[in-house]
């Protein structure tokens, strides 16, 4: 027999042990395992080993799992640290629409001074101002309250995917 069969097999015995094999599969096992000694050793090398390890008794530090359930928290407190919170947004939210009403403003206030600079028709610095400024401006407002809902949604996706 070809040793990359018998590595699969054994990779079959191995799943087998760990009770993760379909049925189709443990029913080929076991027609291979009448017929082949090498296979049949590893089998049984396996299950000694598994009944060996029920046998040992030791003393576990008391603090163990404290330890291991600290550093199993350790990474997820570090990731919603690094994850802006509400009151962070909302100071941000404050900070556009204070932005956007000022500049508006001020660029409505100077308006005037714009249109002689550049020998235009006032009516045409206020429309391009609503275009290029104000309008753009509005939008990114009512976009920053909507981005912890976008992070949030797309972290979650992430997770359903790994």
């Amino acid at each position: 027999m070809n040793i990359d069969d018998h590595e699969s097999f054994q990779h079959m015995i191995d799943e087998s042990l760990a009770g993760s094999i379909s049925a189709e599969r443990e029913q080929s096992l076991r027609e291979h395992l009448a017929s082949c000694g090498p296979c049949q050793g590893y089998l049984s090398a396996n299950n000694r080993v598994i009944a060996g390890l029920g046998g040992f008794s030791f003393e576990v530090n008391p603090n163990l799992n404290a330890r291991v359930f600290a550093s199993l928290r350790l990474p997820a407190q570090q990731v919603q640290a690094a994850q802006p919170g509400r009151r962070r947004w909302a100071l941000i939210s404050v900070a556009a629409v204070v932005l956007t009403i000022g500049g508006s403003f001020v660029d409505l206030q100077f308006g005037g001074l714009i249109a002689s600079v550049f020998d235009v028709q006032r009516m045409q610095v206020r429309q391009g101002l609503l275009a290029f400024w104000i309008v753009p401006s509005l939008c990114f407002l009512l976009l920053f309250p909507l981005l912890p809902l976008l992070s949030k949604a797309g972290t979650q996706r992430e997770e359903r995917i790994l």
